[in-house]
This record gives C-alpha cells, sequence and structure tokens, in this order.
C-alpha cells in the first residue's frame, strides 16, 4: 500500500493537483456566497409554488446539499431533477433553477427547453456554454460562475450562490453567521486534520482510505438531512478514487437493505460501512444505528463512524462532505489514480455525440 505521507508520491499521481482545490474550498465558499450577495435579481419572482433544481452529477449535488439543509426551514417544495423531462407539476408558479457547471449538460438542456415552454420561473446557474447563452438571449437571470474546475471541484458555487439568492427572495434568513462559521472550520480542518501535510493516524481522511482500501465501502446517512452529504460521498469515490461505493440513509434502511447483510456470506468481510453522524440525529435513529452495529459485527463487517463538527448546520454538512472530499482523493492515490481525470464520462459523451 502507497505512503499517503510521501509528497512525492502524491504529486507523481495527482498530476492534475486536485490536491490544491481540496485546500482552496474554504476560499472558494467565500468567494461563492459573495457571488449570490452581488447578483441582483432582475424582477421579484412573484409567488412560487414550488422550486425544481435540474442538474446532473457534480452540478446537482450542490442543489441536493442545499435542499437538505433547507429541508425544516424553507415553506415551499424543494425536489431535484435528474432527467431530460420536468416533472408534471412543474408551471408558471414554479422556479426552474437550473445547474450546469460547464452549461453544456444536455439533460439541463433539454428541461430548460421544457421550463420554458411551461412559462415557469427560470434562473441560471453555470460558468458559461449553451444554457448561458440561452438564458442571456431570452433575459433569465444568469448567475455566472468561474470556470476551470471539475464539476466537482466546484461545490462552493454551485450551493452557495443559491443560499444568498433564497435569501434576497426572502425565503431564508440571512446565512452570514453560518457561512462564516462553515468558513472558519473548513480552514482548521485542513491545516490540522485532514491536509496533506497531516501524517497518519493524525489524518482521518488517511486512516479511513487506508480502511476502505481494497474494500467495497456502503456508505450510511443517519438522516434525510445528510442525504446530499451521502450522495456526495459516494459519487467523490466513483469518480476521485475510481471505486464504486453505495449509499442509503436511516431510518429507510431498515425497511429493506438492512435484511441484505447476509449474502454473499464469503464476500461480506471485504465490505466496509461508513455511518455518517450528527449531534441532532433522531434518538430513535440513534438506536437503530446501535442495533445495526450488532447485525454488522456478527456478519464481521468492518464499520467506521465519522461525526459532524460544528455548531451551525451549514458547518456540520460541510464538515462531513471535506472528510469525504479527502478521503477520496487519498484513496485515488492508493489505487494508483489521478483524481482528476474522468475518462469514462469523456468517452460516453463522445460515444453520444457521435450516435447523432
Amino acid at each position: 500500500m502507497r505512503n499517503l505521507d510521501d509528497i512525492e508520491v502524491i504529486e507523481k499521481i495527482d498530476r492534475a493537483r486536485m490536491r490544491d482545490v481540496l485546500a482552496g474550498f474554504s476560499q472558494q465558499c467565500q468567494q461563492a456566497y459573495q457571488l449570490g450577495k452581488d447578483f441582483s435579481l432582475p424582477r421579484d419572482p412573484g409567488d412560487i409554488k414550488n422550486i425544481v433544481f435540474c442538474g446532473m452529477g457534480g452540478s446537482a449535488i450542490g442543489a441536493e446539499i442545499v435542499s437538505c439543509y433547507l429541508r425544516d426551514e424553507v415553506n415551499v417544495a424543494l425536489s431535484i431533477n435528474r432527467d431530460y423531462v420536468l416533472p408534471h407539476f412543474v408551471d408558471k408558479e414554479s422556479l426552474v433553477i437550473l445547474v450546469s457547471y460547464s452549461g453544456n449538460t444536455e439533460e439541463t438542456i433539454s428541461a430548460y427547453k421544457q421550463a420554458e415552454k411551461n412559462q415557469s420561473k427560470i434562473i441560471v446557474l453555470s460558468s458559461g456554454g449553451e444554457l448561458a447563452d440561452l438564458a442571456k438571449k431570452a433575459g433569465y437571470p444568469y448567475l455566472a460562475i468561474p470556470g476551470g474546475f471539475p464539476p466537482r471541484g466546484a461545490l462552493a458555487f454551485l450551493s452557495l450562490p443559491l443560499l444568498a439568492l433564497f435569501s434576497q427572495m426572502h425565503l431564508i434568513g440571512n446565512k452570514q453567521g453560518q457561512l462564516q462559521e462553515t468558513i472558519s472550520l473548513l480552514e482548521r480542518l485542513q491545516r490540522e486534520c485532514l491536509g496533506v501535510d497531516v501524517q497518519g493516524e493524525a489524518n482521518p481522511a488517511k486512516r479511513l482510505a487506508g480502511r476502505i482500501f481494497s474494500n467495497f465501502c456502503v456508505i450510511y446517512a443517519a438522516s434525510e438531512r445528510l442525504g446530499g452529504v451521502v450522495t456526495r460521498w459516494r459519487g467523490q469515490l466513483a469518480e476521485n478514487s475510481k471505486t464504486l461505493a453505495s449509499s442509503h440513509v436511516f431510518p429507510e434502511m431498515n425497511h429493506n437493505e438492512i435484511v441484505g447483510w447476509r449474502h454473499p456470506r464469503e464476500i461480506l468481510s471485504g465490505f466496509t460501512i461508513v455511518v455518517l453522524r450528527d449531534r441532532e440525529d433522531h434518538p430513535q435513529v440513534k438506536k437503530r444505528i446501535e442495533i445495526c452495529k450488532e447485525i454488522w459485527q456478527k456478519e464481521k463487517v468492518a464499520v467506521e463512524e465519522i461525526w459532524s463538527q460544528g455548531d451551525g448546520l451549514l458547518a456540520r454538512i460541510f464538515s462531513l462532505i471535506y472528510v469525504g472530499d479527502f478521503t477520496s482523493f487519498y484513496l485515488a492515490i492508493l489505487n494508483g489514480e489521478d483524481p482528476a481525470p474522468v475518462k469514462r464520462i469523456d468517452y460516453l459523451k463522445q460515444r453520444l455525440k457521435e450516435w447523432k
């Protein structure tokens, strides 16, 4: 197994310097929220019946995290649409927020055209591309975000401007205080716990990557409010580490998936379970997790628990995201994979173009 404390090993594998993207996350968060604050909506969107986010992959995850974060605060229904077509309920009283980092995601462009046909209220968030051109031509609000990142590395820009926009629209309160706590926490975690200079067992992400290495990882969130986080973990392990993983949430997994932890028995010992925890986990879920740990122990399955840090919910959510991002980075190094390239996505897109 490669030495994660050897910077020469990291530099040799991480040729596109994903480590710099991770190290700069706190600054990206500051910049991203300011973009949303500085953006003036050209008109009052009026009454909104529901909000539908449209996006795919790394562009959708920011919206999912925002939706989970605001689920107990926003008084309108929030949903994520990862498809070419919009749900039938989307109409002129719906706010459709289209998020595509490149601006060229074909599913999101398709959803945009349908939202326009439905006379929905539209906001576009991208770094350019066809989606930006369409929005500017039609006069819809377009929030431009910086280019140059892999979409999954632009999480701050794909999530935090939305909080500032929602505050402008009086859908939520001002999040400046929670944002500043989040930025300070991310800075400290990078410096003291997660960064490449933090060695050995003192670095929880390196330690966890070592536990997952050569195993199949299953990630569980202890509540729906962490649903976006658990999706992020699974996606980062796939794209950064080039490794398969699965994910689910409590208490739903107790009503189906827990039964599956029995077969195929010959490979269960090669699984690692990661449970994402928060201090506000429901009391009944806490009991459920302890019972599940008993079941997993009987099957000799390794279990790791990662607890959120911070006071406010935003900081706690982003602390878990940050541990997952760094874990996927270090696992990529152990796998001998450059975290940045996603060659199979590139191949798939090229084949789709050839098919037209």
